[in-house]
């Protein structure tokens, strides 16, 4: 007779504990996000001209560390070329601007290390489990350098440059993409854990709907990180007209730069034909999603997922039109960045709805 094998008993599940900390690891990952953009919105991200761990998280209090801090900054070409008439209140303001975003930065690090350190002494990490947590607390770090690596591309002397100082778009869009790809493990892993699974009939129709969810949310990320390339380049404040670029629907300096390959990520024109572009894509994609799902019938949550998830995308369009119309304003444009992380977790939660069960 054949022998039967028993099974090895399965690893108990993980609390509920360890998913709640990767979804607030998330959000405070979302925060970071949102306060870098401001940062970037109010041009306050090259005030801290230097970069200490430790050092720094105790800010000036005094009139004379103020005033040491500030002839620091006059050092720097943003203050030679853009701020040479920059008082110490309008200093004060941007520092504690860039201050607060590295603070918060280093919370976040706390955030990820300190409670994984716990749960992997309490025995609560599956082995599949603990290697994400290494990988997130790995990626949590090496944003950090990320940042200053980005940082110090704009405290560089270019004597060959009438540019305004700023980082480089390059370095911004990488630390950018860095946060997206820890802020959507994060999510992912914590939703994957806490979220109930489905029993879904896994037919043709359903196979395509879960396809059509990972494109349109590899589309998303990738209109959400082209906006570094906006942002970079201050794309933004160049043909402020919509659904027209100026006049045409082509501009004419879409190609200006040589060789042709410069102008995706250095021509402000192409890099914010791009983004309109991706960002058109990308609501067409939800809504032929959402209309393809209507096919088949699903789970009342996950059919609340994809009604989100288009009402996110029509907002977003939305935030985005009126930013270039009205010229940029902070509080729009810091609102349209918070909706591509708004856009994305909800395309996140989709695909986190329509996973395949394991066997």
């Amino acid at each position: 007779p054949r022998r039967l094998l028993q099974q090895a008993p399965q690893p108990a599940a993980p609390p509920p504990a360890v998913g709640r900390w990767l979804l607030a690891c998330s959000g405070a990952v979302a925060g970071a996000v949102v306060l870098g953009g401001v940062t970037r919105l109010t041009e306050s991200g090259l005030s801290m001209v230097d970069w200490h761990l430790v050092k720094e998280m105790k800010p000036p209090r005094t009139q004379q560390e103020w005033e040491a801090e500030f002839q620091k900054y006059q050092q720097f070409p943003e203050f030679k070329i853009l701020n040479h008439d920059m008082t110490l209140p309008e200093f004060k303001f941007i520092w504690y601007m860039e201050y607060s975003h590295r603070m918060w930065g280093r919370a976040v690090g706390l955030a990820y290390l300190l409670p994984a350190a716990y749960f992997w002494r309490r025995g609560w990490l599956s082995p599949p489990l603990k290697g994400c947590v290494l990988a997130l607390c790995g990626l949590v770090c090496f944003q950090g350098l990320l940042g200053w690596y980005m940082v110090k591309s704009g405290l560089e002397e270019k004597p060959d440059s009438y540019d305004i100082p700023r980082v480089s778009q390059y370095r911004l869009a990488a630390h950018l993409g860095s946060a997206l790809v820890l802020y959507s493990a994060s999510l992912w892993t914590g939703l994957s854990l806490l979220l109930p699974q489905h029993k879904l009939p896994e037919t043709k129709q359903l196979l395509r709907l879960r396809q059509y969810a990972h494109g349109t949310t590899a589309l998303i990320f990738l209109t959400a990180l082209s906006g570094a390339f906006v942002a970079g380049l201050d794309a933004g404040l160049v043909y402020n007209s919509f659904p027209k670029m100026g006049e045409r629907w082509i501009p004419d300096d879409l190609l200006a730069f040589s060789p042709v390959l410069r102008n995706i990520f250095e021509n402000p024109t192409t890099v914010q034909f791009d983004h309109r572009i991706l960002g058109i894509a990308s609501i067409t994609a939800v809504t032929a999603l959402y209309l393809f799902s209507r096919k088949i019938p699903l789970p009342r949550r996950t059919r609340m997922a994809v009604t989100s998830l288009l009402a996110v995308a029509c907002m977003q369009v939305g935030l985005g039109i009126s930013t270039l119309l009205l010229y940029v304003p902070t509080p729009v444009a810091a609102t349209h960045q918070s909706g591509s992380l708004a856009l994305l977790s909800t395309a996140l939660w989709l695909m986190s709805e329509l996973r395949r069960a394991p066997k």
